[in-house]
């Protein structure tokens, strides 16, 4: 028993076979069998014989330094997780080295990510070897983050490129599809997250965004956020999270949630001289016929206030239509807008691309047949227009107020001059790229290396 070394609840280790130089492990008396964090899990054949091929990303929060493994599987076993479930995880032998000590060891494959170390050190691999000192660490060497760079220097890619992921519900979308490309075209690595498959870690010391299965996403450089409305509670909750995390966001989570408020932005936008069509905005059944006179009587626009891409907007032609859906959508506790139509537009609208206060690209929108307002998803077709120094400026200011980098800002011609209908905080670029000709989604990648100062 005297001749047993002493260790701490915490040790660096090392397995020379399979190229990694330096993992810390957690010392478990309590566990039998050691364990390794392992991804990517492949069983294949050499000759007549099991073999298995892992990946291992040695490095707590850190999946640049990706080892690729193989070993011949000792066993499969069912083993209980911290959780009291079950699982069936392969075994394989391997030459651990603790300090002067190399020695085999049984480990079991395991997804470590969500655990605060890559590997647990299991009794079996103690026994007749080690004494446990449970309230020191590192009694062994320990490792400096100087030494870590130097032993993992030949797994570190040089950076070539930005790291961007694009956070959005559907990968199949146009708009989606032409940023991956644009940035892959700029030699960007560009991932596509769903929202709904991400989830979040708060902690002040180490606050975490996690992906499907545990896998923690820590190293973006930027995100494109293509919030669909159903979800921008929760996108914008993600977004906060990356911006804790110091990640780059090409729209903010206040920007996009401010837009998606169209009373708000209402609000804002009269608040700052920025002139739209009269807009009215009541609680009560019994003011719905002065609510319409405000706007100038019927015809008239109502809005639901999460509306988008032209669903949930109804023109109401004769004021008796008007009070029956104002009073209809307030019966049910719906929220609404009301506002003035204007009938010298002719179904026609345009829609101002601003990126980083500039427009780039504009397009008329002119209704389908029968329908009072333009919109390409409803059979609108769209052109190429030269806009107005005062539509510019309209559009730049609108972006400006809401705080938005990139914007869709729609804009109506009346006899009044340019009017502001709304700001878009997800634009999409199928209609204005067909339209214009020109490469919107480069320019939005060129405007998150213009933000992070990098050149290619």
């Amino acid at each position: 028993m005297n001749d047993l070394k002493i260790i701490g609840s915490e040790e660096w280790c090392s397995f020379e076979t399979f190229g990694i130089s330096a993992i810390k492990a957690r010392v478990d008396s309590g566990a039998k069998t050691s364990s390794i964090q392992a991804n990517k899990i492949k069983v294949f054949y050499k000759d007549t014989e099991e073999w298995v091929r892992f990946h291992v990303n040695p490095l707590q929060n850190n999946r640049s330094i990706d080892i690729i493994c193989e070993a011949k599987i000792h066993a499969k076993r069912s083993v209980k997780s911290s959780m009291g479930i079950s699982e069936e995880r392969l075994v394989i032998k391997a030459p651990i080295t603790l300090d002067d000590d190399i020695f085999d060891i049984e480990l079991t494959l395991a997804n470590r990510d969500s655990m605060e170390f890559r590997m647990l050190l299991g009794r079996e691999a103690l026994h007749n070897r080690y004494l446990v000192n449970p309230s020191t660490t590192y009694l062994l060497p320990e490792f400096s983050q100087e030494d870590l760079d130097e032993k993992y220097v030949a797994f570190r890619k040089e950076k070539t490129g930005l790291k961007i992921a694009l956070l959005a519900s559907n990968p199949e979308l146009f708009s989606n599809k032409r940023l991956i490309e644009a940035g892959q075209a700029r030699g960007h690595e560009v991932i596509f997250l769903n929202v709904q498959q991400a989830y979040m870690k708060f902690d002040a010391k180490e606050p975490q965004i996690r992906y499907r299965g545990g896998n923690v996403i820590d190293e973006f450089d930027a995100i494109i956020p293509r919030i669909k409305p159903s979800v921008t509670f929760y996108a914008c909750a993600l977004l906060r999270q990356f911006d804790a995390m110091n990640t780059y966001c090409l729209n903010s989570a206040d920007a996009i949630t401010q837009s998606r408020d169209k009373l708000l932005a209402t609000q804002l936008f009269a608040k700052n001289d920025i002139h739209i069509p009269i807009t009215g905005f009541a609680n009560s059944p019994l003011d719905t016929k002065d609510l319409i006179k405000m706007v100038n009587g019927a015809p008239l626009i109502i809005k639901l206030l999460e509306s988008t891409q032209g669903k949930g907007v109804v023109l109401a032609e004769t004021t008796k239509a008007a009070e029956s859906v104002i009073n209809a959508f307030k019966s049910v506790k719906t929220n609404i807008l009301v506002q003035e139509f204007i009938k010298e537009a002719n179904g026609q609208d345009i829609r101002c691309f601003v990126v980083n206060g500039k427009v780039v690209a504009s397009m008329q929108r002119q209704a389908a047949k029968g329908e009072f307002r333009a919109n390409i998803h409803q059979g609108g077709s769209a052109s190429k227009i030269k806009i107005t120094l005062e539509e510019r400026k309209l559009a730049i200011k609108a972006a400006k107020i809401l705080d938005l980098p990139v914007a869709g800002v729609d804009i109506i011609r009346s006899n009044k001059g340019p009017l502001l209908l709304e700001v878009n905080s997800s634009p999409g670029l199928e209609g204005i790229e067909n339209a214009t000709g020109l490469d919107i989604a480069n320019v939005m990648i060129e405007a998150i290396e213009k933000k992070l100062k990098f050149k290619s």
